[in-house]
């Protein structure tokens, strides 16, 4: 028996128990391993959350795309084609989900979100100013870009984290 792995046994590594001097990096490795499983369920319950939030987005677009197109895109985003648009929109907003949900194509769904979120972040200041952001009180109890902002940040943290382990993407 050569004298480290006598050592060994005789500091409790033969037990299962760390080895002197190797502990810390034990300790350390298993602290980053829970870490990034913490995460991985962070990321997905983002992806889970906002997908469920966002399908409703593409779908009230749906509803009157002529409508949206005419009184937001238009006065509003100054784009050419806003129906087509609009329509466009309300696909990513319908379909991305369901591809994060699954944690498939997460980031180009991500962008594509990301997209539509930007302009709706546009919109609403454009339409109603920042409303005395960061500390102001607003009649509504939310600025109305508040929740276009929510989702700009979630979809641009999974276009750069990525979907985690919880997806078929994976890491």
């Amino acid at each position: 028996m050569s004298r480290s792995t006598s050592l060994l046994s005789a500091r409790g590594g033969a037990r299962g128990l760390p080895a002197i001097g190797g502990g810390r990096r034990n300790l350390r490795s298993s602290v980053k391993a829970r870490a990034e499983v913490t995460n991985d369920i962070g990321a997905l319950g983002l992806r889970l959350t906002a997908s469920s939030l966002m399908v409703h987005n593409g779908l009230d677009k749906l509803a009157d795309p002529e409508g949206f197109a005419k009184f937001v895109v238009e006065p509003y985003l100054h784009l050419p084609e806003p129906v087509l648009l609009t329509y466009l929109a309300a696909g990513a907003e319908i379909a991305c989900p369901v591809l994060l949900v699954l944690g498939f194509l997460t980031r180009p769904a991500a962008l594509a979100l990301l997209g539509t979120m930007g302009a709706a972040v546009y919109f609403h200041i454009q339409q109603s100013g920042l409303e005395g952001f960061p500390l102001a009180v607003v009649e509504n109890h939310a600025y109305a870009y508040e929740a276009a902002a929510l989702y700009f940040a979630i979809f641009l943290y999974l276009l750069v984290a990525g979907p985690g382990r919880f997806s078929i993407d994976g890491k």
